[in-house]
Protein backbone atom coordinates (compact mmCIF):
# COMPACT_ATOMS: atom_id res chain seq x y z
CA UNK A 1 0.00 0.00 0.00
CA UNK A 2 1.08 3.40 -1.04
CA UNK A 3 0.74 7.06 0.14
CA UNK A 4 0.17 9.66 -1.72
CA UNK A 5 1.18 13.14 -0.25
CA UNK A 6 0.77 16.15 -1.43
CA UNK A 7 1.23 19.58 0.85
CA UNK A 8 1.15 23.13 0.96
CA UNK A 9 4.60 25.04 0.96
CA UNK A 10 6.34 24.73 4.64
CA UNK A 11 3.95 22.38 5.98
CA UNK A 12 5.45 20.54 9.47
CA UNK A 13 6.25 17.24 9.78
CA UNK A 14 3.56 16.74 12.81
CA UNK A 15 0.93 17.87 10.08
CA UNK A 16 1.84 15.56 7.36
CA UNK A 17 1.93 12.39 10.00
CA UNK A 18 -1.53 13.68 11.72
CA UNK A 19 -2.58 13.53 8.58
CA UNK A 20 -0.98 9.73 7.39
CA UNK A 21 -2.83 8.94 10.67
CA UNK A 22 -6.06 10.77 10.15
CA UNK A 23 -6.33 9.07 6.80
CA UNK A 24 -5.19 5.13 7.47
CA UNK A 25 -8.02 5.42 10.25
CA UNK A 26 -10.32 6.41 7.61
CA UNK A 27 -9.19 3.71 5.14
CA UNK A 28 -9.08 1.17 8.18
CA UNK A 29 -5.80 0.53 8.02
CA UNK A 30 -2.42 0.49 9.43
CA UNK A 31 0.90 2.09 9.59
CA UNK A 32 2.51 -1.27 9.33
CA UNK A 33 0.76 -2.05 5.48
CA UNK A 34 2.37 0.52 4.24
CA UNK A 35 4.97 0.15 1.72
CA UNK A 36 6.01 3.85 1.71
CA UNK A 37 5.47 7.36 1.00
CA UNK A 38 5.31 9.09 -2.87
CA UNK A 39 4.70 12.72 -3.73
CA UNK A 40 5.81 15.00 -6.91
CA UNK A 41 9.18 15.91 -7.77
CA UNK A 42 8.25 19.61 -7.13
CA UNK A 43 8.07 18.49 -3.05
CA UNK A 44 11.37 17.33 -2.72
CA UNK A 45 12.75 19.91 -0.96
CA UNK A 46 9.53 19.99 2.05
CA UNK A 47 11.79 19.19 5.51
CA UNK A 48 8.38 18.75 6.55
CA UNK A 49 7.96 15.54 4.53
CA UNK A 50 10.90 13.79 4.82
CA UNK A 51 10.69 14.42 8.44
CA UNK A 52 7.57 13.09 8.68
CA UNK A 53 8.74 9.91 6.34
CA UNK A 54 11.79 9.24 8.66
CA UNK A 55 9.56 9.25 12.08
CA UNK A 56 7.84 6.70 10.32
CA UNK A 57 9.92 4.54 9.07
CA UNK A 58 9.18 4.48 5.95
CA UNK A 59 10.83 6.01 2.31
CA UNK A 60 8.99 8.79 0.59
CA UNK A 61 9.49 8.83 -3.20
CA UNK A 62 9.52 12.24 -5.08
CA UNK A 63 8.38 11.02 -8.94
CA UNK A 64 8.29 12.73 -11.77
CA UNK A 65 5.83 14.85 -12.89
CA UNK A 66 5.70 13.40 -16.61
CA UNK A 67 5.26 9.93 -14.64
CA UNK A 68 2.40 11.87 -12.65
CA UNK A 69 0.69 13.21 -15.57
CA UNK A 70 0.51 9.81 -17.11
CA UNK A 71 -2.48 9.16 -14.60
CA UNK A 72 -5.61 9.88 -15.35
CA UNK A 73 -7.31 11.03 -11.67
CA UNK A 74 -10.77 11.01 -10.62
CA UNK A 75 -10.60 14.46 -8.64
CA UNK A 76 -9.56 18.14 -9.80
CA UNK A 77 -6.39 19.10 -8.05
CA UNK A 78 -4.94 22.26 -7.60
CA UNK A 79 -1.63 21.01 -9.27
CA UNK A 80 -2.92 22.10 -12.43
CA UNK A 81 -1.36 25.37 -12.13
CA UNK A 82 2.15 23.35 -11.54
CA UNK A 83 1.20 21.29 -14.93
CA UNK A 84 0.14 18.24 -13.20
CA UNK A 85 -3.48 16.56 -13.29
CA UNK A 86 -2.37 15.58 -9.77
CA UNK A 87 0.22 14.87 -7.07
CA UNK A 88 -1.31 12.70 -4.15
CA UNK A 89 -3.43 10.47 -6.29
CA UNK A 90 -1.30 9.75 -9.33
CA UNK A 91 1.86 9.66 -6.70
CA UNK A 92 0.31 7.25 -4.87
CA UNK A 93 -1.53 5.54 -7.83
CA UNK A 94 2.11 5.58 -9.64
CA UNK A 95 3.96 3.19 -6.77
CA UNK A 96 1.38 0.97 -6.40
CA UNK A 97 0.68 -2.89 -7.51
CA UNK A 98 -2.43 -3.13 -7.95
CA UNK A 99 -3.28 0.75 -9.38
CA UNK A 100 -5.88 0.96 -7.19
CA UNK A 101 -6.96 3.73 -5.11
CA UNK A 102 -8.51 2.75 -1.86
CA UNK A 103 -8.63 6.35 -0.51
CA UNK A 104 -9.37 8.79 -2.76
CA UNK A 105 -7.56 11.97 -2.00
CA UNK A 106 -8.55 14.02 1.31
CA UNK A 107 -7.26 17.03 2.62
CA UNK A 108 -6.53 17.48 6.03
CA UNK A 109 -5.56 20.84 7.12
CA UNK A 110 -2.27 21.99 4.71
CA UNK A 111 -1.97 17.92 3.28
CA UNK A 112 -3.81 16.21 1.27
CA UNK A 113 -3.84 11.98 1.43
CA UNK A 114 -4.58 9.42 -1.26
CA UNK A 115 -3.80 5.41 -1.13
CA UNK A 116 -3.21 3.26 -3.22
CA UNK A 117 -2.66 -0.81 -3.48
Amino acid sequence: MIIGIGSRKGVTSQEAIDAINNALAEAGRSIDEVDGLASAKLKENEAGLHDAAKALGLNITFIDHDELNNYDTPSASQAKRFGLTGVAEPAALALSEKKELILRKKVYGRVTIAIAE
